[in-house]
């Protein structure tokens, strides 16, 4: 695993969402129905469009089966919402961020080392006031090892 953190300020963000219920690496079908709604409304233009998979649950406190997560990809202010997909605004400020390569095993990996390990000897304290989320930077499909390059997001609070 490749992996780099920094504390960085980051920007606010308004995405259009499908809420995935279960464990978080079967987020795949919610991420399959935000582009299927956004692609015929001209939305999905990258590499301005970002994806995000937003978590609400510590998956270490609720059962798999309850987890909550939601996939994401940003859209102009102003967007509406329409049936199972919403629009919501992901606060910016402060966050731990861990630049990572990763293989689809690896994610609750890369997490650990991020929240577990690297916070606290930086002296970083999680902000649970405001979302974390993980920014896709590649399809992992063209990756010549189908690695991702995801960078992990958590807020802090500042020190």
């Amino acid at each position: 695993m490749k992996f780099e953190a920094e504390v960085k300020e980051l920007p606010e963000r308004i995405v259009a969402c499908v809420e995935h219920v279960g464990p978080y690496n079967q987020i795949g079908g919610a991420f399959q129905k935000v582009f299927q709604w956004a692609g015929p409304k001209g939305l999905i233009q990258f590499p301005t469009t970002q994806t995000l998979a937003v978590y609400y649950c510590d998956a270490a406190k609720v059962d798999q089966s309850e987890l909550r997560s939601s996939a994401c990809l940003t859209v102009p202010e102003g967007t509406e919402a329409d049936g199972d997909v919403k629009v919501m605004t992901i606060p910016g400020g402060l966050f731990a961020v861990a630049h990572v390569e990763i293989d689809g095993s690896e994610f609750g990996d890369a997490w650990d080392k991020l929240v577990g390990e690297w916070m606290p000897e930086n002296g970083c304290e999680p902000d649970e006031s405001r979302l974390c989320y993980e920014l896709y930077l590649n399809d992992h499909e063209q990756h010549p090892e189908k690695k991702f390059i995801v960078d992990i997001c958590e807020p802090v609070k500042r020190a």
